[in-house]
């Protein structure tokens, strides 16, 4: 097998000169270059070849490893994996959503060759821990979005278009509707046309679905 050649951006540097003596004595691998700084790093990230990177997330204090790390796979080929000693699941979220193939913490240093062999093989699961801090940060980014949506359509829907569309969505038609308050087919349609202006959808059933689903409806009163 060809050697791994590996860049390894930190801006420690004794645990620079320590992760390179301990990467040096590992078969198979080899440190092409190292860089300490944001600017050294993407002169080398540009100009070098390597198949590996060994990015630390934070360099100067600022979450510049993210940036750098998106510049390397743009140029295709290599592999990042993101170095820290913060495991904080908003970096790690980061991190994955910017590309890395893996999130390595600096104490856990016995795991780095392990993972650069397998981000080079194709090979580089996301650890179980790491996985479950994802899914936790999709999850809590899915809620926010959701509750905010929610709220701007609670802002915009008055009750009567409310109360509309929770009819639409039991499957009652609009000349139902409009017997069941007592109003004229034309104030359901009108009422309908809002609806879609602020929800959007094809359909007034469409509508109906999204606002069930973002927890529009009284659920308690539905039921009974």
């Amino acid at each position: 097998m060809n050697e791994i050649r590996v860049l390894i951006v930190e801006d420690d540097p004794d645990w620079l000169r320590g992760l390179s003596s301990y990467l040096a004595s590992e078969p198979g691998i080899a440190v092409v270059a190292s860089a300490g700084t944001t600017e050294e790093a993407a002169k080398a990230i540009r100009e070098l070849d390597y198949d590996i990177v060994l990015m630390d997330i934070m360099l100067a204090d600022e979450v510049a490893g993210i940036s750098l790390a998106q510049e390397v796979l743009m140029r295709g080929g290599a592999k990042v994996l993101m170095l820290t000693s913060m495991e904080l699941k908003e970096l790690m979220f980061d991190a994955f959503r910017a590309g890395a193939a893996d999130y390595l913490i600096k104490s856990d240093f016995e795991r780095i060759p392990a993972a650069i062999r397998d981000a080079y093989r194709n090979e580089s699961p996301i650890s179980a821990a790491a996985a479950a801090q994802m899914r936790e940060e999709f999850r809590r980014l899915k809620q926010l979005e959701q509750s905010y949506k929610k709220k701007e359509l609670q802002e915009k829907i008055t009750p009567s278009e409310l109360q509309v569309l929770e009819m639409i969505d039991k499957g009652m038609s609009q000349p139902a509707i409009a017997d069941k308050l007592v109003v004229s087919i034309r104030t359901i349609k009108v009422h309908v046309g809002n609806i879609l202006k602020k929800l959007g959808g094809g359909s007034s059933k469409e509508a109906a679905q999204k606002a069930r689903e973002l927890g529009l409806f009284d659920e308690e009163e539905r039921n009974r």
